[in-house]
C-alpha cells in the first residue's frame, strides 16, 4: 500500500511535544474523571506518560499494533498490513486512548473497533484521520511528515530556499 507523498517536513522538538501533550491534558482534565490510559504503541507511549503525570493517572495499559513497514527511509515509509501484537482488555469505557498522531486513519479505525467506548486523543491530527479522534491539539496537512524527537539526531539543516 503506497502512502501519500510527503512534500513537507515538520520536525517536533521534545519541548514542543511536551507543551502540546500538556495542552492536551488541560482539555482532557475538563472531561474526566478517567479510569486510566491506553497508549497505542509505540508513538503513543511518550504522550501517554506526559498525560498520566499531568492528570495524576496511575493505570496505564497498551494496545500494541505494527503498521509501518520497517527498513524504509523516513520520507518513503508506507503503511503495511496492521498487525495486532497485544490488545487491551474491555471495550475502553472510561479510558483515554492515546496516540501521538492520527494520519490516514487506518490504525485509528482498527483501534476504535477494538475499544469503541474509549475517548480517543492524539497530539497531532491530519485531515484523513481527524474524524476518528475525539480530541487533538494540532492539525497538520496530509502531505506533511512529522519527525518526532525520538526519531531525530541533531544535524545541519539546509535552508528552505536551498532545497529547490
Amino acid at each position: 500500500m503506497s502512502a501519500t507523498p510527503y512534500n513537507r517536513d515538520f520536525p517536533v522538538s521534545w519541548e514542543e511535544l511536551h507543551r502540546n501533550s500538556r495542552a492536551l491534558s488541560w482539555r482532557l482534565l475538563e472531561m474526566g474523571p478517567w479510569k486510566g490510559i491506553i497508549a497505542i504503541t509505540r508513538g503513543g507511549l511518550v504522550p501517554a506518560a506526559i498525560l498520566a503525570r499531568e492528570m495524576d493517572i496511575r493505570l496505564i495499559d497498551t494496545v500494541c499494533i505494527s503498521s509501518y513497514s520497517s527498513g524504509e527511509s523516513d520520507g518513503d515509509k508506507s503503511q503495511g498490513e496492521l498487525q495486532l501484537l497485544k490488545a487491551a482488555a474491555g471495550d475502553g469505557e472510561g479510558m483515554l486512548l492515546v496516540d501521538d498522531l492520527v494520519d490516514t486513519g487506518k490504525t485509528a479505525k482498527y483501534v476504535r473497533e477494538l475499544l469503541p467506548k474509549a475517548h480517543f486523543a492524539t497530539v497531532y491530527a491530519k485531515p484523513s484521520g481527524k474524524p476518528l479522534v475525539d480530541t487533538f491539539i494540532t492539525e497538520v496537512s496530509q502531505d506533511t511528515w512529522i519527525r518526532f524527537p525520538w526519531d531525530m539526531e541533531y544535524s545541519f539543516s539546509t535552508p528552505l530556499a536551498d532545497r529547490k
